[in-house]
């Protein structure tokens, strides 16, 4: 039974179409009332027949010239033909028939704005506000706040949203809107002022907490935001969002397992994701539970394939578990994703350097501090390998290249100065270990960490103490 007003609608539109071509042929005894022209309009619209349509558009409004709905049908059409010029003259007739009709100041805007006329379009809108009210004013206030958007006043956007509150303060499509805005325009004092007023009329509108919750998380008020997304799933159980920055804001607050068990709760409600998975593996490795990050890092990996930031967390629980040939075998997987990434090479360079493969080790901190020579991690990792495979050149030479690459940072001359112990160059090494000294006493505790039976050496324990009896 449902089909059969559609089938009535469609021979009704069939016969209109019909009457429409023998008038468009010169039909003497064919007539079409305007409501008539206006479904056929429309459906040539629909079936994005362009020239169709502006044709029985100048049909319609030769027949009807003192019809403003005609008019402004007839503007519609030639601003998809991008006739803009020649749509603002129609749509100026129209206005003088009708100048109640929203329409005009919509496609009016659409033509300013495709003239590149933005303060055309604005000027316009905010003198119409005044003719109109409810719904249609609400309508006006969309249509400005994309006006502000294409040229990029973010503010305005703003506070066309919130006048939008004020006229419908349970606006959906404001409220969603204005929620990404007071982000983005960092106005979140003001949005909580507003949802505030919101809720105090309307205290069920889960769209107005979880608003609140985001302003809330915007100032890093985290406790704040978790207490108002859970009024908003008390609200409406099934709100996924909220349990999503819920999950967010938990980690925030490095509380991983309230985390853990609300983003679990966003898989049961929507679509599994691949950013959820990961956050989650995220909360499992700051808990120490390696096995069951991995396990989350590859539930999203099989979501976003050949993902080489995915495989280096995998690389890195294997690592933390002290699988380094399996943590290895992930990391050339990445490796062979993008072989430029500081974090995979050094991650390589670790897990060799634990299977004793010292030259591979070397091979990938080289081309660590190749592709970031200011990052000391580097650097440190590359040097302290050297240190302990006794390769006391080859160290001399990369804590050169570290110098100059940091700015002389002090670190590399603690590590030269053991490097020089190592080399049994005590003499030097005494005099390098003095100048880092001089520059930070602080810093010996690495130097300290990576030759400890040097403080097997008088001199070097009168040289500390020397310093520790300045230093008091």
């Amino acid at each position: 039974m449902a089909e059969l007003p559609n089938r009535e609608e469609k021979d009704e539109l069939d016969e209109l179409l019909t009457q429409y071509e023998q008038l468009r042929e010169g039909g003497a005894q064919s007539f079409l009332e305007e409501e008539a022209f206006e479904r056929i309009i429309e459906h040539f619209q629909q079936k994005e027949m362009p020239e169709k349509a502006l044709e029985a558009a100048l049909l319609a409004v030769e027949r009807y010239p003192y019809s403003s709905s005609l008019l402004i049908r007839k503007a519609d059409v030639l601003v998809l033909h991008r006739r803009y010029k020649e749509a603002l003259r129609v749509l100026d007739q129209a206005e003088i028939l009708d100048s109640r009709d929203i329409n005009i100041y919509i496609l009016r805007t659409d033509a300013y704005l495709a003239l590149d006329q933005p303060e055309k379009a604005v000027s316009l809108i905010e003198r119409s506000l005044g003719k109109f009210e409810g719904e249609e004013k609400v309508e006006l206030l969309f249509e400005l706040a994309d006006v502000y958007d294409d040229y990029e006043d973010f503010d305005k956007v703003f506070d066309c949203l919130k006048e939008v509150l004020k006229e419908d303060p349970l606006n959906e499509e404001a409220l969603y809107k204005i929620c990404f805005w007071t982000d983005f325009t960092g106005r979140n004092e003001e949005g909580i002022r507003l949802y505030q007023e919101i809720l105090d009329e309307h205290p069920f509108s889960e769209l107005a907490w979880f608003n609140l919750g985001a302003a809330y998380q915007g100032l890093r008020l985290y406790e704040k935001a978790i207490d108002a997304y859970k009024y908003a799933v008390a609200i409406e159980e099934k709100f996924d969002y909220a349990y999503r920055n819920m999950g967010d804001a938990f980690i925030r607050l490095h509380r991983y397992r309230d985390a853990i068990e609300v983003l679990e709760r966003v898989h049961e409600l929507a679509k599994p994701e691949d950013v959820i998975y990961e956050a989650i593996g995220y909360c499992y490795e700051k808990l120490k539970q390696p096995a069951l990050a991995r396990l989350q890092y590859r539930k999203a990996s099989h979501l976003r394939k050949d993902d080489s930031r995915l495989i280096y967390k995998i690389a890195c629980t294997y690592f933390s578990e002290g699988q380094w040939s399996a943590s290895y075998k992930q990391i050339e997987v990445a490796l062979r994703i993008i072989r430029g990434e500081f974090d995979y090479q050094l991650l390589a360079g670790q897990c060799c350097e634990q299977l004793d493969r010292v030259q591979e080790a070397v091979e990938h901190y080289v081309m660590a501090v190749q592709l970031k020579p200011k990052k000391i991690g580097g650097w440190d990792a590359l040097i302290r390998c050297l240190f302990e495979a006794e390769s006391w050149e080859d160290a001399l030479k990369q804590i050169d290249l570290a110098l100059h690459a940091t700015k002389g940072k002090t670190l590399f001359l603690y590590y030269r100065a053991a490097v020089l112990f190592g080399a049994s160059r005590n003499q030097e090494a005494l005099k390098q270990l003095e100048e880092a000294l001089t520059r930070d006493p602080k810093l010996v505790k690495k130097f300290i960490s990576l030759t400890p039976s040097v403080m097997q050496q008088v001199q070097v324990v009168d040289l500390l103490a020397r310093y520790k009896r300045k230093k008091g």
